[in-house]
């Protein structure tokens, strides 16, 4: 029984370790940064490890065209490609730490099927 409550205690401890490790690795991905873009580089969106936009950059030629649908086309599909390098540098940073379990299995990081639908976390 007391050797049981000894493993019990080591997987403990070794779990607060993991999840030292883990958070310090969540924190590091908001150092990733990647960008997507459309429309031949007519728009930018700089996108962190952490799923979040960092920043959009517009070709100032593509202000002069008042066509607001297309704008919001290239934007969606800029974002959209930035959030793909975003998950793909993400997967690649956290592999180590996880030891080849796919990211789906960590909330947050959007690698699975997306409940919301949105093609990321809410």
């Amino acid at each position: 029984m007391f050797n049981k409550l000894g493993m019990l205690a080591d997987l403990i401890g070794n779990a607060s370790k993991l999840r030292e490790t883990f958070d310090k690795a969540v924190e590091s991905l908001g150092r990733i940064e990647v960008e997507g873009s459309a429309g031949g580089g007519a728009v930018t969106a700089k996108v962190n490890g952490r799923l979040q936009v960092v920043a959009i950059r517009i070709d100032p030629a593509v202000l002069t065209n008042p066509d607001a649908e297309l704008l919001e086309d290239l934007i969606a599909a800029a974002v959209n490609a930035g959030l793909v390098k975003a998950r793909e540098a993400a997967a690649q940073s956290m592999a180590s730490l996880t030891g080849g379990l796919p990211m789906g299995l960590f909330p947050g990081f959007g690698a699975g099927p997306d409940p919301g639908g949105a093609g990321g976390p809410t």
